[in-house]
């Protein structure tokens, strides 16, 4: 399975269409958006390209009643803390933003996950630690490293992640 996962567009509606369009153009079957959307009309863009999408609220998401709102309206799956996304025969990848680092490490170390997805530090990460491989598609708006505008594409099949530059 071809995961997008995108991160941190801060309200940048052009910069999450552009990442989303990539990340299709790549063959995502679904979408995984790691938390700071910001805008929540912008949760509805989401849902556009037609694949299944998932969002979970980052640090910045403060609206996230109105946010729940948008993603039923629209069939975005949605959660305030974390995500199971479900990758079949019983396994599930986790996404979440990042900011509660407790629970972060609570879901890696458990490794009940093979993937544990967030957002929150606008750096790219690909680390696996025992069992768990932890992500981080690095940041729609204002990231730090790379310098530039990230998204990523995981493919469950060959276990492995690229990451794409937004232009």
């Amino acid at each position: 399975m071809l995961i997008g996962l995108l991160s941190d567009s801060h309200a940048n509606a052009s910069r999450l269409e552009k990442g989303i369009a990539l990340l299709i153009q790549q063959g995502a079957e679904l979408l995984v958006h790691c938390g700071d959307i910001v805008a929540g009309d912008h949760v509805s863009i989401l849902a556009q390209p037609g694949a299944p999408a998932y969002l979970v609220a980052g640090s910045m998401d403060r609206q996230t009643g109105r946010f729940a709102k948008e993603a039923q309206r629209c069939g975005v799956h949605f959660a305030a803390d974390f995500l199971e996304v479900p990758l079949g025969e019983g396994q599930y990848l986790i996404a979440m933003h990042g900011d509660n680092e407790q629970l972060l490490c609570e879901l890696v170390e458990g490794g009940q996950f093979p993937y544990v997805c967030h957002g929150h530090t606008h750096r790219t990460a690909n680390e696996t630690f025992g069992s768990v491989r932890v992500i981080c598609p690095g940041a729609l708006t204002h990231p730090r490293w790379p310098k530039y505008p990230t998204v990523a594409i995981l493919d469950t099949d060959s276990d492995t992640v690229r990451f794409i530059e937004v232009v």
